[in-house]
């Protein structure tokens, strides 16, 4: 392919020279023995830069290429690596969630245990101040019953003294009262 285009280009500047002494010189006028010079010329430069600039080029160029090549192999581990990251967060936020839920549960079982808890507490409370209370209400109700008793007994006395007319020992009298009233107590 080199040989047809170099064979190309010295047909194309033999052809130009009998041109030219055809037509004269002028500015789109081609001379030949300039262009076989600028082929020589432009052959050498291509060899001198293919025998000293190329393979620093070629070198940069597949430097470069190798640099993109790492550049694009780290991006796409840290790619992968900010993927699993994120699988790892959102794993992480679905294991939270679950536990604040557990959490949440928990309590509201721990509340429902110290309100049963409280509730019966309350309960055991008012039982026994109600307990103390009944005791208090029959303690009351038998010092009432006993000053009713002893109330009723004078009364009694002093009724039957009136009666009779006679002063009778208040001892006596008592003891009779009583006997008489604890009588009536034991009456169906």
């Amino acid at each position: 392919m080199r040989k047809t285009m170099w064979l190309v280009l010295l047909g194309v500047a033999g052809a130009a020279t009998p041109a030219q002494a055809q037509e004269g010189s002028g500015p789109l006028s081609v001379d030949g023995g300039l262009v076989i010079w600028t082929l020589v010329v432009f052959a050498m430069l291509l060899y001198v830069l293919r025998r000293s600039a190329w393979p620093a080029l070629l070198a940069a160029v597949r430097e470069r290429e190798q640099k993109l090549e790492r550049q694009l192999a780290e991006a796409e581990k840290q790619r992968k690596e900010a993927a699993a990251l994120l699988e790892e967060q959102q794993r992480l936020l679905v294991a939270a969630h679950a536990e604040a839920q557990e959490i949440i549960t928990k309590a509201k079982a721990v509340a429902t245990q110290e309100r049963e808890a409280l509730l019966a507490k309350t309960r055991e409370e008012q039982e026994r101040l109600l307990d103390r209370a009944r005791r208090e209400i029959d303690a009351e109700k038998e010092k009432a019953i006993l000053a009713l008793r002893k109330e009723a007994v004078d009364l009694a006395i002093a009724a039957a003294s009136k009666l009779i007319e006679q002063k009778l020992d208040d001892e006596a009298n008592r003891r009779l009262v009583l006997e008489y009233l604890a009588s009536l107590e034991q009456r169906p």
